[in-house]
């Protein structure tokens, strides 16, 4: 029986020649990551073992990035409790203010995370490298701490969905409308732990940012992970960013997926998700009008440079609605500086937005934005559960950065074309 790519790297790690799904083992861990939340947790779990040091000072890696720069005393203790671990324990990836960003674009932005790596992170969005064509995963703190500890982690391996992805998006249709697209499809548990695997002649015409976003966003379908093949792109995108070695996996032709789905890229348009759930999924113009309060961009899923170039596309030349309050933050420094040199900051600011550092922010309620009750916010998170942003009356959209910059000009969700772009 053939396997599926993810099915490879997982028996790679686990010293085995193959493995099937629903097979329970033993991995090695390429690297083990935490933030400012769940970062606190694994390391008072260390405390509880004989050995409280680190398997590998430069596989674990901590990113303050929830509530960075700290926004209240809670905050500013996890950190320091981090800040402390990573110093005794020497700890090399330590990513703080001035150096941070938001973990799942700052990992693969620094080389850290390379094709055939296997990754766990104590937060749920860890799925995003699988654009890269590794099998990355998010898990509890206490399996966090076990892999600190230890450099392994145990799994039970998943089956796999397969996504023939086809044909060519048009313009104003990114990553974030794929992956929103195939939630509405199949559901928010339509891929309970597996593997959703993208395949396909369309991948070509996604951008390493749309993968990205795609992956990022498995999570929301129940996945287990997602993950792209590695063609040219990938190779570049690594070679730019990390000197590590990387191995590329391929599915087997016989490898047996639990369904498959065709996505023709040419025939989607601009997709809204609205509340409360990520599946519940509308093509822009199918709906009727929904005013806004709040448009923000950015977040893991859409933080990233083609993020920010496309909303300050739109956003050149107009103003942001009266009564909109338009939140744009970078996802790293790296993407915050290129954005200032290509004069992106200046774009928002005329247009009556604002610009912050890079931070998760608004995007678990947790500052920069948060919502009153009865507001509504359109936003390029992933996530918009009741109360996700703020108060439990208040509302989330989710949409592409395409979409959110041309709703807070229009001050209604839109897309791009209702401005006459």
């Amino acid at each position: 029986m053939g396997m599926t790519m993810t099915q490879k790297i997982l028996a790679a790690h686990a010293g085995l020649e193959s493995v099937e799904a629903g097979q329970l083992i033993e991995a090695d861990l390429d690297i083990v990551m935490g933030n400012d939340i769940t970062g606190p947790v694994a390391i008072n779990e260390m405390k509880k073992l004989n050995d409280q040091s680190v398997f590998d000072k430069e596989k674990v890696v901590l990113v303050m990035d929830h509530f960075i720069p700290n926004k209240d005393i809670k905050s500013a203790e996890n950190c320091k409790q981090c800040r402390e671990f990573a110093r005794d324990n020497g700890i090399v990836n330590y990513f703080d203010v001035g150096a941070m960003g938001i973990e799942h674009a700052l990992l693969p932005e620094k080389g850290l995370v390379v094709a055939g790596n296997a990754v766990i992170g104590a937060d749920s969005h860890t799925c995003t490298y699988g654009a890269l064509g590794a099998f990355s995963t998010g898990v509890g703190s206490t399996d966090m701490a076990a892999g600190m500890a230890t450099g392994k982690a145990w799994f039970k391996v998943p089956s796999a969905l397969k996504f023939v992805l086809t044909g060519k998006p048009s313009k104003w249709v990114s990553g974030k409308d794929v992956i929103l697209h195939i939630i509405g499809m199949i559901g928010v548990d339509g891929a309970l732990y597996k593997s959703m695997e993208f395949v396909g002649d369309g991948v070509a015409n996604l951008s390493m940012d749309d993968r990205f976003t795609i992956c990022n966003m498995a999570i929301e379908a129940g996945g287990k992970n997602g993950i792209f093949p590695v063609d040219e792109k990938t190779v570049a995108y690594m070679k730019e960013h990390s000197d590590k070695p990387y191995t590329v996996y391929e599915a087997d032709e016989d490898a047996v997926y639990d369904a498959v789905y065709t996505v023709d890229l040419s025939a989607l348009k601009p997709t809204v998700s609205f509340p409360h759930l990520p599946e519940n999924t509308k093509e822009v113009g199918t709906f009727e009008d929904v005013t806004i309060d709040q448009a923000v961009i950015g977040s893991c899923t859409n933080g990233r440079i083609q993020d920010i170039r496309q909303a300050a596309e739109i956003l050149k030349g107009r103003k942001v609605a009266k009564n909109v309050r338009c939140i744009v933050i970078p996802a790293t420094q790296s993407v915050y500086l290129q954005a200032m040199r290509e004069g992106l900051l200046e774009t928002f600011i005329e247009a009556g937005a604002i610009v912050s550092t890079p931070t998760c922010g608004p995007c678990l309620g947790g500052y920069m934005g948060i919502l009153a009750a009865g507001e509504r916010c359109v936003s390029t998170t992933n996530r918009n559960f009741v109360g996700r942003m703020g108060h439990v009356d208040s509302e989330v959209y989710l949409a592409s950065p395409a979409v959110a910059a041309a709703s807070a000009v229009a001050g209604k969700i839109v897309s791009p074309g209702e401005l006459g772009l």
